[in-house]
């Protein structure tokens, strides 16, 4: 008898599994442009990665397609070239430690923020400080350089006059490199802070309320309701956003470090430059397109790495809050 309802139960999964509904074809058609768009923009790009074995020359009387195929292999050397660099030691260092600091930052202000505003009474105050946090993410870093440039212009910016005023000396502010981390720190943080505290804000909002209520008849603090109750309802997000972030880690915002310095001045040179600024100068200088497209897959595959190896960890400690 067991055997027959086994046997019974695996033939209805099979028809199932392979029965196609107007629901399916519905989803199909739903997610058909977005299919093409990875197709040609991501994935199809992929091709272009052979670059990086290859000592790509122009050829004359040929096209890029051509000139690809007839230049010559040179297997790592794109990659030797790279890794044994005098700049790579200090490019990876810059890129992980702002990096580090920016997913730290990312993570605590807005959980927090998401918290504070969350307990608002005032929806309508509550409304009005998310569109104002939320607002400096739509700014394009181009924009936003010209404002720091305002404030840190050192012959009329709005930092020096102040600081003259209290009887200071004006500070050159694009040639001193020590108060660079902690402006690119506080740029990134202010422009991306409302959009990580509104992701957090949604999770929040969708909590059970009975859940608030009970601990409030428990006589629970509102620290108490956010440390035992908020938080951990949202961890699956908060743990989800740090597996993405991580996947960037050896990437930067190439306008925060390129457009707010104003070009990497090279006063500012050893304290600012990341991957990202290091390919684009050696794009501008008419380097060797090979090394810098092995530049660009070293980042590639070492931030793949790294998302596989959080994940893991992550499916060890919490299975559920994976994202693989």
């Amino acid at each position: 008898m067991k055997n027959e309802t086994a046997a019974v139960a695996t033939e209805v999964k099979k028809r199932k599994k392979f029965t196609w509904t107007r629901d399916d074809s519905e989803l199909a058609l739903l997610g058909l442009p977005a299919t093409i768009w990875f197709a040609v923009f991501a994935y199809l790009p992929m091709f272009g990665l052979i670059i990086s074995f290859k000592n790509f020359r122009l050829q004359p009387g040929k096209g890029f397609l051509a000139s690809l195929f007839a230049s010559d292999w040179c297997g790592f050397e794109n990659f030797e070239f790279f890794l044994t660099s005098n700049t790579f030691s200090m490019l990876l260092r810059n890129t992980l430690l702002y990096n580090l600091v920016f997913i730290v930052l990312n993570l605590v202000i807005p959980v927090a923020l998401a918290i504070v505003i969350n307990q608002l009474y005032s929806k309508m105050a509550s409304k009005c400080y998310q569109t104002l946090m939320f607002f400096p993410y739509f700014m394009s870093w181009v924009v936003v350089s010209y404002f720091v440039y305002a404030f840190l212009n050192p012959t009329g910016g709005l930092a020096n006059l102040i600081i003259e005023a209290f009887g200071g000396e004006g500070v050159m502010w694009y040639s001193q490199p020590q108060y660079w981390p902690f402006i690119i720190v506080f740029m990134s943080t202010w422009k991306g802070m409302g959009y990580n505290m509104v992701v957090y804000l949604a999770s929040i909002t969708g909590i059970d309320t009975s859940l608030y209520e009970a601990a409030i008849l428990d006589g629970a603090t509102k620290w108490q309701q956010a440390w035992y109750i908020t938080i951990p309802t949202i961890r699956p997000m908060i743990i989800m956003m740090f597996i993405l972030n991580i996947g960037h880690i050896f990437y930067s915002d190439f306008g925060l470090f390129y457009q707010v310095t104003r070009g990497i001045p090279t006063s500012l040179y050893n304290t600012v430059s990341t991957f990202d600024t290091y390919i684009y100068q050696a794009l501008l200088s008419n380097a060797s397109i090979g090394r810098t497209a092995a530049a660009g897959l070293f980042q590639s595959v070492c931030c793949c790495i790294t998302v596989l190896i959080t994940n893991a960890i992550v499916s060890k400690i919490d299975p559920d809050s994976a994202i693989i």
